[in-house]
């Protein structure tokens, strides 16, 4: 599955979530994740797109950690069971 359909999948997901997912761009800062995900009753989270078995380059990799050192939950997903999963768990409060 390409990058684009999984990331189409979780706009979608999201936005029946009543929540938003924004392309998310840093100029300057290279590797951040693809989307910032917000949620109702103030939850954030960054998400990182990938086709199907696909990783996250070393750029990314240390992009997330940072985020994460900061208390940010970052996700990297590849497929639309993936975006369910992560859906789900948001669903129940817990995006980790």
């Amino acid at each position: 599955m390409q990058e684009k359909s999984v990331e189409q999948y979780l706009v979608h997901c999201i936005n029946e979530m009543g929540g938003k997912a924004y392309k998310f761009v840093s100029p300057g800062n290279s590797g951040v994740p693809d989307r910032l995900v917000c949620l109702p009753g103030g939850k954030a989270c960054f998400v990182e797109l990938k086709a199907q078995g696909k990783k996250p380059r070393p750029l990314q990799v240390v992009a997330q950690k940072q985020l994460r050192k900061l208390g940010f939950t970052v996700k990297t997903l590849d497929s639309k069971e993936q975006v369910d999963e992560f859906c789900e768990k948001l669903k129940g409060g817990d995006a980790k």
